[in-house]
């Protein structure tokens, strides 16, 4: 479904991803570890279109995406949750769900899209009309993968969606990832913490540096011992 292969990029004079391919399947998921600045939200950022590979191509659906708009990459089928929520603070919960449906308008009836994404995370539906920065960060990190999901995609990229989350709420956002994946999406996901990948992942990749240095099956990684040093750093 996605097929990023060996590209390049640079922000401003730094040589920020090297020659790095990723790959995901439908109906997959997939995770790329790796510790803080080693390039996983620059990955995703470039997927996405805010970033533009120097070398290297990426495909989405067996079609080039990159040089596309951001807007454009969404309509045809990735959402996109960040790191740091990036929701709007002047709507409210279900206003910020609803954007999607604007951004996208094919697809499922936007009825049917807000169901869904209320069905992945129903403690949202009470709090439908507080505004963002009346939730707690395991709350807002609920509704930035709900708004992705709302947008009706094929495939979601998620950048450390259990970054800063208490151990109490971690299971709660885990589960709502699991029944994203049962309803059939792919899923990119980014993570720095090797004891925060799901164990519903099907393959990994670990970045260190901007370069891809394990890509395999996530039991495998620990035999690895040179790789294990690097991301041991991140738990």
């Amino acid at each position: 479904m996605l097929m990023v292969s060996e590209i390049d990029v640079y922000i401003h004079a730094s040589h920020i991803l090297r020659r790095l391919s990723v790959e995901v399947g439908a109906r997959e998921v997939v995770c790329l570890v790796g510790r803080n600045g080693a390039g996983k939200t620059t990955t995703l950022r470039t997927i996405m279109g805010y970033l533009r590979p120097r070398a290297g191509s990426i495909r989405f659906k067996g079609a080039p995406i990159h040089g596309l708009a951001t807007h454009e990459i969404a309509r045809r089928g990735i959402g996109f949750a960040p790191e740091d929520s990036g929701i709007f603070a002047d709507l409210t919960v279900a206003e910020n769900i609803e954007i999607s449906t604007w951004t996208r308008p094919g697809g499922r009836p936007a009825a049917e899209r807000l169901d869904l994404a209320y069905g992945v995370f129903p403690v949202l539906r009470r709090y439908a009309a507080r505004k963002g920065p009346e939730m707690s960060g395991g709350e807002r990190k609920m509704l930035t993968i709900a708004r992705a999901l709302a947008l009706d995609p094929d495939m979601l990229l998620l950048d450390e969606p259990f970054e800063g989350l208490s151990p109490a709420i971690i299971p709660a956002v885990s589960e709502g990832i699991a029944q994203i994946t049962r309803l059939g999406h792919a899923i990119l996901m980014a993570e720095s913490n090797i004891h925060h990948v799901p164990e519903f992942v099907a393959r990994l990749y670990v970045i260190e540096r901007g370069e891809i240095i394990y890509a395999g099956k996530p039991e495998d990684v620990h035999g690895d011992r040179a790789v294990m040093r690097v991301i041991g750093g991140a738990a």
